[in-house]
């Protein structure tokens, strides 16, 4: 199986996220570009998570999403030929649409072409999933990219709270568990609650010296 980092961020760095409905959108666009078919445009017509309302023909394995407001990570796996690629169009088109109709905004909505980096070795493939499931402390503890945390406990349970991830569906809180193929990650960890137990341990201890080549931003 083939893994890679993808990475988009807004133009000029603006944010891409305005309000909880634009996080929602994304999260669904997620779900239902996911697609080998030809998607219409997509309407969302409510602040529910996606469920799955029809069979379709996955471009790629979304392993891990974090949303931040200027920013976005994904870990994918592609099903086809060109999975990710295909996927990151429909993705990142979909959304600009959105987002420039909802705002009365013209123009590029990100910073070029995604960044998409292949998992090559056991440490990146270790590492990364840590690395995108914990890029919310930015916002309250921006010193973890030193490794330096103030308050584990804290940043955990801020970990736990922070609904535009991944990782709630991981540590067995339902969130959007549609949108996520949980099955690999979650063998390899041995389940959601040694999943856990690994993220609370990785901020405790807060060792990244094998993390220093997957910061994109």
């Amino acid at each position: 199986m083939e893994f890679f980092h993808t990475l988009n961020r807004g133009v000029d760095k603006r944010n891409i996220f305005l309000g909880d409905k634009d996080y929602l959108r994304f999260v669904h666009d997620l779900y239902e570009f996911n697609d080998q078919d030809w998607v219409l445009d997509v309407g969302y017509r409510s602040d529910k998570p996606p469920t799955p309302a029809r069979r379709r023909k996955l471009l790629v394995d979304i392993h891990c999403f974090c949303l931040m407001k200027n920013h976005y990570h994904l870990l994918l796996s592609p099903r086809i030929e060109n999975g990710v690629s295909r996927f990151m169009k429909k993705l990142n088109m979909g959304y600009a649409k959105y987002f420039n109709n909802k705002y009365k905004r013209t123009g590029a909505l990100f910073e070029g072409r995604y960044k998409s980096v292949p998992i090559t070795s056991q440490s990146h493939f270790i590492h990364i999933p840590y690395f995108i499931n914990l890029n919310p402390l930015d916002y309250i503890n921006p010193e973890w990219r030193n490794r330096i945390v103030k308050n584990p406990k804290t940043a955990v349970e801020f970990l736990e709270n922070y609904r535009w991830s991944s990782l709630l569906d991981y540590i067995g809180k339902n969130n959007f568990p549609s949108v996520t193929s949980r099955d690999f990650l979650l063998k390899f960890w041995g389940g959601t609650k040694n999943y856990k137990t690994e993220i609370i341990n990785w901020v405790r201890d807060m060792n990244l010296d094998n993390m220093k080549n997957l910061m994109l931003e």
